[in-house]
């Protein structure tokens, strides 16, 4: 299956590794490949308990012009097709029964990477492996080729009322 998590509210990633995890106990062999996350979160040391059949691989360079970035789009494009590329040659390598391309459809909507190297990536998918996508703005390219679409709408977040990521529950 083909499965697309986007939308604007909070929750993709978390669906996505509670996908991961819901697997892990099925003894399935898991692949979380994390765009634009390069930093200690949580869910890094979690996957690390779960055992060898788990694995995450952060890639890039952080997110784009936001929490302090300066670093030049070029970077982040370079980043982000290396990342790429990683997921790809482990995807086709038919090792895992779930990959997780956590964030990929930001690196679409960022321009970081075309969208046409993650319809491709749909593509070429060997057919035991279920794909996972994450990510804002969702092209409607994304969401023909998906096979379940779950659209993340935010109702309200602490954000508003200036509280910001906390540690445990954001990362």
């Amino acid at each position: 299956m083909i499965i697309l998590y986007t939308g604007e509210g909070k929750g993709k990633t978390t669906a996505a590794l509670g996908l991961a995890l819901r697997a892990s106990g099925y003894q399935k062999k898991i692949l979380i490949v994390q765009f634009g996350k390069h930093w200690f979160s949580g869910e890094v040391e979690a996957v690390k308990k779960l055992g060898p059949d788990i694995k995450l691989v952060q890639g890039g360079k952080g997110f784009v012009k936001i929490l302090g970035d300066k670093l030049p789009l070029s970077e982040h494009k370079t980043a982000a097709k290396e990342t790429y590329e990683l997921l790809a040659a482990e995807l086709k390598s038919e090792k895992w029964d779930v990959v997780i391309a956590d964030e990929v459809v930001g690196a679409v909507s960022s321009k970081l990477l075309p969208l046409s190297l993650v319809v491709k990536l749909i593509k070429e998918k060997p057919e035991k492996v279920d794909l996972v996508l994450t990510g804002h703005h969702a092209p409607q390219k994304l969401v023909e080729l998906a096979d379940l679409v779950t659209e993340m709408v935010p109702l309200k977040h602490p954000f508003e009322k200036g509280i910001l990521a906390k540690k445990g529950i954001d990362y």
